[in-house]
């Protein structure tokens, strides 16, 4: 799926806010009383209006033992030889990459006469393609029989709780470990027979930024490219494009043990596109962010799909799943159980709910009771007020739900009829009961 066939919900329903977030865009609202559309989204809260749904719905890069990888020529600190192996000689000089937010919807800085700008046509082939990948670790089988296509230019999200087999997978990708079984095509190289050439296409996150703390953002950004085979003079300006692209100019000449958190994402991930890889793994890039710099990564991560680089990222988050990617492959313990877009996903669950919260938090038993017969004999309350309701019928279950609570003199603090989470499908997903079942 290209960025123009996102949904209109991803590329209309959303507006840039001055921080590079994403803000609501503004929509229509309709009385509660003309007329509820059997649509997700659709709220009514007491004494107010209800907002109508959306309308639509080059040079050799090695990895080291953190598992980064960018490409380039020469020899990658902490990193593997050729053949795989450790090599002394190029040991624990320098890290690798990790993220936050350049400014949004800008183009990544390129080399003269390279156009990166423009999306890549459909007919191009593949920049991921992995069948039957299997890996084992003695008797554990940590991926098992794992098949995905991540199309050029495209995000996919790799979704899974930990343990899931995610990172194993793209290690395997990343040619850090040998497939047992399956094969793969990355950047049109096979993992097993081309490793060198899949290693000058791609770049790597780690679950951990990866960098020298003893130099600054500038001195890190110069010495990736001496050692992925630049000039001096251009590693130099190469350093000075990166740090103006990610917002880090002021920061450049401070030594990294400084920077917080967002800032060693921005200055890792800016490492790995010293230089310009077309694919990049980003292996649970937000892990242990504050919801600003989270929100930051996600801008950077959208900047290199507008730029035509073809990502990959591992996560357990499913809003940012459910944000980013044009498609999604959930993993759980090692086997692919469900794959599409976020809303395949979450048609495969089937009803919508209707989530009611009373006015009172007295009122939540009585609520709970008045609902009983439509909440099903297995139903258990989370905490908090709000009671979600299955809601098969759509608008006509909200509707019941409306007629039910005003006869019970329950009052109501706010109803809405909305889609299925992504935290939902998960949990529909990996459930023993449910799971490989899609809903009739």
């Amino acid at each position: 799926m290209t960025h123009a066939d996102r949904p209109a919900r991803d590329r209309e329903g959303a507006l840039a806010s001055p921080g590079g977030g994403r803000t609501p865009a503004a929509q229509p609202a309709h009385r509660a009383d003309g007329g509820a559309p059997s649509s997700p989204g659709l709220r009514y809260r007491r004494g107010s209006e209800v907002p109508a749904a959306p309308a639509g719905g080059d040079a050799l890069g090695r990895p080291d033992a953190n598992g980064s990888i960018a490409p380039g020529s020469g020899a990658l600190p902490r990193m593997l030889g050729p053949t795989g192996t450790h090599d002394p000689d190029i040991t624990d000089i320098l890290p690798v990459v990790r993220a936050v937010r350049p400014p949004a919807r800008h183009q990544l800085p390129t080399p003269a006469g390279t156009r990166i700008g423009a999306r890549p046509a459909s007919e191009a082939p593949p920049a991921i393609e992995a069948v039957g990948l299997r890996k084992l670790f003695k008797d554990f089988v940590a991926v098992d029989d794992v098949s995905l296509v991540v199309p050029t230019g495209s995000i996919l999200a790799l979704l899974g709780p930990n343990g899931a087999g995610k990172t194993t997978t793209v290690n395997m990708l990343c040619t850090l470990l040998k497939p047992d079984g399956g094969h793969a095509v990355v950047a049109g190289h096979d993992i097993g027979k081309e490793a060198a050439q899949v290693r000058r296409s791609i770049a790597l996150t780690g679950q951990f930024a990866s960098l020298d703390e003893s130099l600054t953002g500038r001195e890190n950004l110069v010495l990736f490219g001496r050692l992925l085979g630049l000039k001096k003079k251009e590693a130099k300006l190469r350093a000075t494009e990166l740090l103006e692209h990610f917002n880090l100019v002021e920061a450049a000449d401070k030594r990294v043990r400084d920077y917080s958190g967002g800032m060693r994402r921005r200055i890792d991930i800016a490492c790995g596109l010293v230089t310009w890889p077309s694919v990049v793994f980003l292996d649970e890039p937000t892990t242990g962010l504050d919801p600003r710099s989270r929100q930051d990564v996600w801008s950077l991560i959208e900047t290199l799909r507008d730029n035509g680089v073809t990502t990959l990222l591992t996560t357990q988050y499913l809003e940012e799943a459910d944000m980013l990617a044009d498609n999604i492959v959930v993993i759980d313990r090692g086997r692919v159980i469900a794959q599409g877009t976020a809303n395949e996903l979450k048609a495969r669950t089937g009803n919508a709910y209707c989530d009611v919260t009373p006015e009172y938090a007295t009122e939540l038993p009585r609520l709970l009771a008045t609902l009983a017969d439509l909440l099903g004999p297995d139903h258990t309350q989370p905490p908090g007020l709000t009671v979600s309701v299955p809601a098969p019928d759509g608008a006509d279950t909200l509707v019941e739900v409306v007629r039910r609570t005003a006869d019970a003199g329950i009052q109501l603090a706010d109803i809405t009829l909305r889609r299925p989470s992504l935290d939902e499908v998960f949990l529909y997903l990996t459930d023993p009961n449910t799971a490989g079942k899609d809903a009739p």
